[in-house]
């Protein structure tokens, strides 16, 4: 994970920086939604919970090439959001493989 440490705010605010970037993408919007069992007017509520914003992460790493796109639109090294999701809660129930 080329060593990269993200603690809990700043994992928060890449998953909302992540939120964002998937709500803007209508591709992927309703795969997100499906996913994650949200509703569009939960969203802002939902936002708010560090258990959420960890399943953000989560919809993110599923597909490589999503995380190459939202880690070039935003600068991040691509081990950045690994690193992110660590930190949030329920990753100590993930296995990356």
């Amino acid at each position: 994970m080329d060593n990269i440490k993200i603690g809990g705010d700043a994992a928060q605010v890449m998953a909302l920086e992540a939120l964002s970037w998937v709500l803007g993408r209508d591709d992927l919007l309703g795969n997100f939604l499906n996913n994650t069992g949200a509703s569009p007017q939960d969203l802002a509520q939902l936002a708010k919970q560090p258990l959420f914003l960890g399943a953000v992460l989560d919809f993110l790493m599923e597909d490589d090439q999503r995380v190459i796109e939202f880690c070039a639109d935003h600068s991040h090294p691509l081990t950045s959001v690994q690193a992110a999701r660590a930190s949030l809660p329920g990753a100590q129930y993930m296995h990356w493989t």
